[in-house]
């Protein structure tokens, strides 16, 4: 059985070019796509006809034509499409549950939106168990990632920490036959967060800088071994995250980044560093979470 990429659509321009990118994405990889559209009978609050049945045959028409666009676009596609008849959050998180990628449309530079009104996106790129890819359109157009450009990652972290994300990038560079951009961002810790500890180990290595970029190599170490057809560039670079990120990935294919997955009162979070990024980044963003 084929692995599955999940792809939200509406029948937007936003959705169009998610439904795209995962289709191009899943030729790549040998992988199945499910098409979702999630829609609900919800009579409004207000004095204004509603006819059940033509949106229902309406969200059933969104559902062929993005169907039959892919087909024509990518007649090798393994393909499957479904309404789900619930809200679009918790639909596509269980469509996705046990998917490899969740592919969702955006809006250029701005708030994640599409198909995805108010904070919808955001949830689903906050909660789901896979890594989520955000796929914009700019200008009436949609932003593809495709071309000559590398695949950058952002690694923070350990070894351990960084695994899934590193993971994930170097399997894409790797389906794409593209170079890997691996990124650190670094900052002088403020005076009063140094330890004898810390100065001693960053000693070890001639300096903050130099420590930064061993802990980067170490990180990509075991991913250079299981893909040595992946040419790696190792970035390290001082500086706020989110800058040196949308600096490095100004050209790039895909840009992908973490996200730690954490239990909180507050619910589940994006992070800084990738909500800066779906903010502002020029071209499609994968946000992974991990542990």
């Amino acid at each position: 059985m084929k692995r599955t990429l999940v792809v939200g659509v509406d029948g937007s321009a936003e959705s169009r070019a998610a439904a795209d990118w995962a289709a191009q994405e899943a030729v790549r990889r040998d992988m199945h796509v499910h098409v979702v559209h999630a829609w609900q009978w919800k009579p409004l609050a207000v004095p204004v006809v509603q006819d059940r049945g033509a949106e229902a045959r309406r969200a059933q028409e969104i559902l062929e034509e993005t169907e039959a666009e892919l087909i024509r676009r990518h007649p090798r596609l393994s393909l499957s499409a479904e309404v789900v008849p619930d809200v679009p959050v918790p639909a596509l998180l269980r469509a996705a549950k046990d998917a490899e990628m969740l592919v969702l449309g955006s809006r250029g530079h701005g708030a994640v939106a599409g198909f995805l009104l108010g904070s919808y996106g955001q949830q689903l790129i906050a909660s789901a168990e896979c890594p989520v890819v955000s796929v914009r359109v700019r200008r009436g157009r949609p932003v593809s990632g495709a071309g000559e450009g590398e695949v950058v990652v952002g690694q923070q972290g350990g070894v351990e920490e960084s695994a899934e994300v590193l993971r994930f990038a170097f399997e894409t560079a790797a389906a794409r036959k593209v170079p890997l951009r691996a990124v650190r961002a670094w900052s002088l810790p403020p005076v009063y967060g140094y330890s004898p500890g810390s100065l001693w180990i960053a000693d070890q290595f001639g300096g903050l800088e130099p420590f930064e970029k061993a802990a980067l190599e170490q990180a990509l170490e075991p991913w250079r071994l299981r893909h040595p057809e992946v040419e790696v560039v190792a970035h390290a670079e001082q500086g706020s995250a989110g800058h040196v990120l949308l600096s490095a990935a100004s050209d790039a294919q895909l840009l992908v980044v973490g996200r730690r997955v954490r239990e909180s009162a507050l619910g589940a979070r994006v992070g800084s560093v990738a909500h800066a990024v779906l903010h502002h980044a020029a071209c499609p963003v994968a946000v992974v979470p991990h542990h």
